[in-house]
């Protein structure tokens, strides 16, 4: 059975796409920690970070560095965290957190933004892209 980041990258469940590529796909995390908490999956569905490809890991880390950057300059925050965790959705992915200090990253503090929010948050990453 496709995971759920599976039926958002096919177009079954909406998103709030931040960017893709052949190989990837980014897009806003509904539940975020921080604003612009975005989530980095590779297409091909991997339960396991670390079950990854080395050549893939490599262009996934890439293509988050991007994504960071660009969160960087669009929100303004002292850093991008980077989480891998694992245990919330069957298939591998990087939490890209805009923090602006270490408790910017506690993911029990689910916040949450109208879709006019977070489309205006996803819009303004995608411009730094």
């Amino acid at each position: 059975m496709a995971s759920i980041f599976t039926k958002i990258i096919r177009g079954e469940i909406p998103c709030y796409k931040i960017a893709e590529n052949e190989h990837f796909f980014a897009f806003l995390d509904i539940h975020p920690a921080a604003p612009g908490h975005t989530l980095v999956v590779p297409k091909l569905e991997i339960d396991y970070y670390f079950d990854i490809p080395d050549d893939l890991l490599v262009q996934m880390q890439l293509f988050s560095k991007r994504i960071a950057l660009a969160q960087k300059q669009a929100l303004a925050c002292e850093r991008v965290g980077v989480v891998v965790a694992g245990f919330e959705v069957p298939h591998a992915h990087i939490h890209l957190i805009p923090s602006q200090a270490m408790s910017d990253m506690n993911f029990a503090n689910k916040l949450q933004f109208s879709a006019e929010q977070m489309q205006a948050i996803a819009q303004k990453i995608q411009t730094y892209l």
